[in-house]
């Protein structure tokens, strides 16, 4: 066996040696020598199955007698893109192939392939949803790109950035990235990059607008214009057919429907899309109610938001409260995904700095022994005695290191433990902050439904009204509990335009009343002129009320709910204040509830948010915000907002 794999080497490294001296042509499309190009086919065509490593030795082989350095580099991707693609690959073998890729490509001044090999290794972790550490490559990249200023490498970083955004949804983390990736082709004359498609990018840069937005429609227009392969003709055609559909036009609609459908490339355009297709097409020949609604659960929520817009256009408004319904739920699993992966992650992350921290301490432990054994081999014979007390010394104070390390560990578990029930106890609950406007929108909804004649034009509009404040109440909650992060790093932002007093706390007491039981009584009892005018942000100082009044509906059977606004209680502030005759708060409690996840009683729904996120928006605001512990016969809670 072993004289027959001899032998087939020498045969092969002859038969290289005579096409290579022969063959120097390059009619391929990574510019290196044909026989190489061969050898490269049949080693891509193995990647990740058996048999690989003797195709890539081959490439090599090829590439060393045809002196063609490219080809010798490429050798390395394909090692790498083994790695990434075998299952039982391990993160330092990825990682080790990276490593030897990068070295061969800048020795040999091909780096566009040391830079795609952390778009290899990114992805690699990507797939096996180690996402942070994902992330962390692509930084890795940018900075890496940035400091050596390579436009390859920048743009790639971009890309990948972007893409990885796009993935979860954040289309407006995502917009930024885009639009350095569409204007490093406008000015590169780099052609790697020069050789990319643009339209792609156009598209995902429209896909960052709002649906009825005119920049939607301006950058589809623009990828139609340097769209050249027929794959970006077909992704044209559903964008087009998408923003057709928003615009209530049928015939525009169902002309690029058609030609999606009918396009030898359609598997471009994804596998939801004839789903999607069948959705508007029932909401326009009004045969959505008959339709299967099971197959809201294989669109992802940018198609149903789509689609309730499209709802609305064609005056579907039952079908598009339905949609949004079915948004929320997607972008409300969609968000549990994401946390509890990263959550996994970050604990194997936390359990694997353990494990290093203790291997990393026995190793210095043993070193320390053997230094120690040496030196009671060299003192033995000073004397037998002094050395043993030494030693007996030493270990006990390795004893006593050890107990404080294993009570340290203990408690570091103990902790974790706790972060780990907070995050299950988040994840069941997260939607107590969505039921408030939720409820008002289906309510003033099922008012406005009701047959003509029932209600004044007057009032219908100002159900409508509600109806869109609870609306915008809800997209910021949605905002709110997904961006806890960016309130914990200063990244939470408060809009200040012109607010008005008695409106906001009519508005909030409305969005709150239907959470007042029955026989509650909730007032108004302004102490000051109305209307009165000031500078601030009404939607969140809305959010902060409406949380207020609803917890005190909740622990309040009986009697009254007041709510109050002063300009006397506190100087230079204007000073709101909601009072019950519930169940009331121990003064002990006043600032342990204001933390996350605190809920004096079990038994009351609410995740335990509400009265930390208005801690957080008051404090934004450069308010204040506090239980008042004077006060007897329930709970009075005190919200004041600086006038200047």
């Amino acid at each position: 066996m072993i004289h027959r794999r001899f032998a087939s080497t020498i045969l092969l490294t002859a038969f290289l040696l005579a096409v290579s001296t022969s063959v120097t042509a390059q009619n391929n499309p990574y510019q290196i020598a044909d026989t190489c190009y061969v050898c490269m086919l049949k080693a891509d065509a193995l990647i990740g199955r058996e048999g690989f490593s003797q195709a890539n030795e081959a490439l090599l082989l090829s590439a060393i007698l045809s002196k063609d350095k490219k080809a010798q580099v490429l050798y390395y991707v394909e090692k790498m893109r083994d790695a990434c693609a075998r299952k039982n690959s391990t993160d330092e073998e990825v990682l080790a192939a990276q490593e030897e890729l990068k070295t061969v490509a800048r020795e040999n001044g091909y780096l566009q392939y040391f830079y795609q090999s952390y778009q290899f290794a990114k992805n690699y972790f990507f797939n096996r949803d180690q996402h942070i550490r994902a992330l962390e490559i692509m930084q890795e990249m940018q900075n890496t790109a940035v400091a050596e200023g390579n436009e390859y490498g920048k743009w790639l970083a971009e890309k990948e950035i972007a893409s990885y955004y796009q993935v979860f949804g954040a289309y407006q983390a995502a917009r930024s990235h885009i639009r350095a990736i569409i204007q490093t082709y406008r000015d590169s004359q780099d052609p790697v990059i020069r050789r990319q498609s643009l339209c792609p990018y156009y598209l995902d840069y429209s896909a960052t607008f709002p649906s009825e937005a005119d920049s939607a429609r301006f950058y589809v227009e623009k990828a139609w214009e340097v769209a050249v392969v027929p794959v970006d003709s077909v992704k044209c055609m559903l964008a087009s057919a998408k923003l057709a559909a928003v615009d209530g036009d049928y015939q525009k609609y169902a002309y690029y429907r058609d030609l999606c459908l009918q396009s030898p490339h359609k598997q471009a355009i994804g596998r939801t899309t004839p789903a999607l297709f069948s959705c508007i097409d029932a909401l326009f020949d009004g045969s959505y109610d008959r339709a299967d609604k099971s197959v809201f659960s294989r669109l992802p929520s940018g198609s149903l938001a789509l689609l309730s817009s499209v709802a609305e256009r064609v005056s579907r408004p039952y079908v598009a409260l339905d949609l949004k319904d079915h948004c929320i739920r997607a972008n409300r699993n969609d968000f549990a995904w994401i946390l509890e992966s990263h959550m996994a992650e970050m604990n194997a992350r936390y359990e694997n700095d353990q494990l290093q921290a203790s291997l990393s301490d026995k190793s210095r432990e043993v070193e320390r022994t053997t230094r120690l054994a040496l030196l009671l081999g060299m003192l033995l014979m000073l004397g037998a005695v002094l050395g043993l007390l030494l030693y007996v010394r030493n270990l006990r104070r390795n004893q006593r290191k050890d107990e404080r390390m294993i009570a340290e560990l203990t408690a570091a578990k103990e902790r974790a433990v706790q972060a780990d029930a907070a995050k299950d106890r988040f994840i069941q609950n997260m939607t107590h902050e969505l039921r408030t406007p939720l409820n008002a929108i289906t309510g003033f909804s099922q008012l406005l439904a009701l047959p003509d004649g029932m209600f004044t034009p007057e009032e219908k509009e100002e159900f409508g009204s509600h109806v869109i404040n609870s609306t915008k109440m809800m997209t910021m909650l949605l905002d709110d509990l997904m961006s806890t992060s960016a309130m914990d790093s200063g990244g939470y932002r408060i809009n200040i335009e012109d607010a008005e007093c008695e409106s906001i706390c009519r508005e909030a007491m409305r969005s709150a009343e239907h959470r007042v039981q029955a026989g509650v009584n909730m007032l108004f009892l302004p102490d000051m002129d109305l209307p009165f005018a000031f500078r601030g942000d009404p939607m969140r100082i809305q959010q902060v009320l409406t949380n207020l009044l609803t917890n005190a509906g909740k622990h309040t059977a009986a009697g009254e709910i007041r709510l109050g606004c002063s300009l006397t209680e506190n100087q230079g502030m204007l000073t709101f204040s909601v009072e019950d005759t519930g169940s009331g708060i121990p003064a002990s409690e006043a600032e342990r509830i204001f933390e996350r996840f605190v809920k004096l009683d079990d038994f009351v729904q609410g995740t335990g948010l509400g009265l930390s996120i208005c801690r957080e928006i008051t404090n934004k605001m450069g308010g204040k915000i506090f239980l008042d512990t004077a006060y007897s016969g329930g709970a009075r809670f005190v919200f004041c907002v600086p006038l200047s």
